[in-house]
C-alpha cells in the first residue's frame, strides 16, 4: 500500500517538474519571440539607442525562465536524492542564481540611466 502511494506520488513530481521545465522554455521562446520583435521594429526606425530595451525585453524572460529551471531542478532531486544529485543541484542552482543575479543587477543600472541613454552619450559626458 505504502509503495503504491509512493510510486504516485513520484510519477506526480516527475510530471509536475516536466510541466515547470517546459514553462520556462516556454518562457524563453516567448522572451526571444518578444525581442526579435522589438529588434526588428528598432532596427527599422533606425534607433540605436533602443537596443538596449530589446535587451532588457529579453533579459527579463530569461530571468523568469531561470527561477522556473532552477524550480525543475529542485523538484527532480526532491524524489529520492542520492549526493550526486543534491552536488548537481548545489553547482545548477549557484551558476543560476549568479546569472540571474548578473541579469537583475544589469537591468537595474539600465533602468537607472534611463531611456534614450547610449554608449556615445556617455563616452561625451566623460570626456
Amino acid at each position: 500500500m505504502m509503495e503504491a502511494v509512493e510510486g504516485t506520488i513520484i510519477t506526480l513530481v516527475q510530471w509536475l517538474r516536466l510541466a515547470v521545465e517546459t514553462t520556462g522554455a516556454l518562457v524563453i521562446a516567448l522572451g526571444v519571440f518578444m525581442a526579435i520583435s522589438r529588434f526588428t521594429h528598432t532596427f527599422a526606425l533606425q534607433q540605436p539607442e533602443s537596443y538596449v530595451e530589446v535587451r532588457l525585453t529579453l533579459a527579463r524572460y530569461l530571468a523568469l525562465a531561470l527561477e522556473f529551471e532552477l524550480g525543475a531542478d529542485i523538484l527532480s532531486t526532491a524524489i529520492a536524492p542520492s549526493w550526486d544529485q543534491i552536488g548537481k543541484l548545489g553547482a545548477i542552482a549557484v551558476i543560476r542564481t549568479g546569472l540571474n543575479y548578473f541579469l537583475m543587477r544589469e537591468m537595474k543600472e539600465e533602468r537607472v540611466k534611463g531611456p534614450g541613454h547610449t554608449e556615445q552619450g556617455v563616452r561625451a559626458a566623460q570626456e
